[in-house]
């Protein structure tokens, strides 16, 4: 079973009773361990696709109008607020493009870390794991 499957996604957005396509036909099947980037134009549709999984985008305005997103088999379209907000995070989570809108430069970057791991992963949200992640993207200070 695939981790991620996206089969012809279609999205659109309700703006002054007109609907406008905003993801068209988009299908993705991605495995365990398996890397994938979305590149494109500026407006192309790269983020709402990406916010879709686990339905990030604001509806309304946005209409999911066509197509299954299957996270581990199960159907992210059907899916309770309780159920997406179990997900959110712990199991997808987002490295925005904008570090501004992603880290605070106001607190240390170790903290946000371990602020976000205490929320999803409290049974390992200490010091060393902090410390570990942050070598594992080659940040050993």
């Amino acid at each position: 079973m695939p981790l991620l499957e996206i089969k012809d996604l279609n999205l659109d957005f309700i703006v002054n009773d007109t609907s406008l396509r905003a993801v068209d036909g988009v299908s993705l099947h991605i495995e365990a361990g398996e890397t994938v980037c979305l590149v494109g134009e500026s407006g192309c549709g790269k983020s709402v696709t990406a916010l879709s999984i686990v339905r990030l985008v604001p509806s309304p305005p946005a209409q999911y109008v066509g197509g299954e997103i299957l996270l581990k088999g199960r159907d992210v379209l059907k899916m309770s607020k309780a159920e997406l907000c179990s997900i959110r995070g712990g199991v997808v989570s987002y490295i925005f493009q904008e570090p501004s809108a992603s880290l605070n430069p106001v607190f240390r970057v170790g903290r946000q870390i371990k602020e976000s791991l205490k929320l999803h992963r409290p049974e390992i949200a200490t010091d060393v794991e902090v410390i570990r992640l942050l070598k594992l993207v080659g940040i050993p200070a």
